[in-house]
C-alpha cells in the first residue's frame, strides 16, 4: 500500500510539473495601450508592475518587480527580441552585472535571496511602435541558466501618423 501511494504521489508531481504553464499577467491595459507578460521560465513566475502606463515611451515611471533567486547572480546578461508576426525584428543584448559592470543593486545575490526591486525607469524612446508584437526577454547568468524570462505582448493602437 506504501508503495503504491508513493507511486502516485511521484506521477501527481511529475504531471504536475509537466502540465503547469504560468498565467499571462496584465501589466497595462489603457484605451490605445495594453501589455501582458507570462513567464517563459519553466521553474518560477513572477510579479512585475508599473505606473502610468500610458506614459511609459516618453516620461520616466516607477516599477516593481519581484521574485525568489532560482540561481546566483554573479554575473547577469539580458537578451531581448521584439518578435512582429513570428519573426525577429530586433535584437538587443548587453551585461547587467560581471567583472567591471554592476549596473542593478541585485548583482551578487544568492540563490534563494529575494530579489524586489522599486524604483523609476526610462525608455528613452519618443513613442512606441503602434501595432501588435512580442518582447521577449531572457536574463541568464554566469552559469547560462535562466535566472528570469518572460515574453510580454504589447498592443498599441494609437495612430502617430
Amino acid at each position: 500500500m506504501k508503495t503504491s501511494n508513493a507511486l502516485l504521489f511521484i506521477f501527481v508531481l511529475l504531471y504536475i510539473n509537466a502540465s503547469t504553464q504560468w498565467p499571462t499577467h496584465t501589466v497595462c491595459k489603457e484605451d490605445n495601450l495594453e501589455i501582458y507578460y507570462k513567464s517563459c521560465d519553466p521553474q518560477q513566475d513572477f510579479a512585475l508592475s508599473i505606473d502610468h502606463c500610458p506614459d511609459i515611451a516618453t516620461h520616466t515611471f516607477n516599477i516593481r518587480a519581484a521574485t525568489v533567486l532560482g540561481h546566483s547572480i554573479k554575473e547577469l546578461y539580458v537578451k531581448l527580441e521584439m518578435i512582429v508576426n513570428g519573426k525577429t525584428v530586433l535584437t538587443y543584448s548587453e551585461t547587467l552585472c560581471g567583472p567591471g559592470h554592476s549596473k542593478l543593486i541585485f548583482c551578487g545575490m544568492k540563490k534563494g535571496e529575494h530579489l524586489y526591486y522599486e524604483g523609476p525607469v526610462t525608455l528613452g524612446i519618443k513613442e512606441i511602435p503602434q501595432g501588435d508584437y512580442t518582447l521577449s526577454t531572457k536574463l541568464t547568468n554566469q552559469d547560462h541558466v535562466i535566472v528570469a524570462c518572460a515574453d510580454f505582448t504589447v498592443k498599441n493602437y494609437l495612430d502617430y501618423y
